[in-house]
């Protein structure tokens, strides 16, 4: 008996026996070819780094509280221009930095877990093709089994008519 089915393994599974999920701190590491574009991302993630700490959201606030006393001996409209283009801004942008940054290393969580989700669905379906070959080899043997006696019985495979 020819088998029942011929198994092609898809071109993906490979792919993840060979590596790993990309992280955020992977794409930090990456070499650029041209050498300004390497400097320019070295540089902004250098600063983003710096900038992006709860430490900068407390010095952005001392520095701006500093201006507070200014703005208040020049009115109202300074105080609201103070607010919101010295302190929101200067305080501000470091706590979203810092709250991207606890985001990606969750999102980076996440994809991990996703991708160990799916080595183990791969393994899972590659031990059902090995128990499904092994089902195909019993097939195989009680249909030779089941042939050879009807050639000892004499049975013809040919329907009575």
């Amino acid at each position: 008996m020819s088998k029942i089915y011929e198994y092609v393994r898809h071109p993906r599974a490979a792919e993840l026996h060979a590596g790993k999920p990309i992280r955020s701190t992977d794409l930090r590491r990456t070499q650029h070819a041209n050498p300004i574009v390497r400097f320019n991302a070295r540089f902004g993630l250098r600063i983003t780094l710096v900038v992006g700490t709860m430490w900068a959201a407390y010095l952005f606030s001392f520095l701006a509280l500093l201006a507070l006393p200014s703005a208040i001996k020049q009115g109202t409209y300074f105080v609201v221009v103070w607010l919101s283009s010295s302190f929101l801004q200067l305080v501000l942008l470091p706590i979203i930095i810092v709250g991207q940054n606890i985001q990606a290393a969750a999102a980076d969580k996440r994809a991990e877990e996703t991708y160990k989700d799916a080595e183990a669905v791969l393994k899972e379906s590659e031990e059902i093709q090995k128990h499904l070959l092994a089902q195909d080899q019993a097939i195989s043997e009680i249909v030779a089994r089941l042939e050879r006696l009807h050639e000892h019985l004499g049975v013809s495979d040919e329907p009575a008519s």
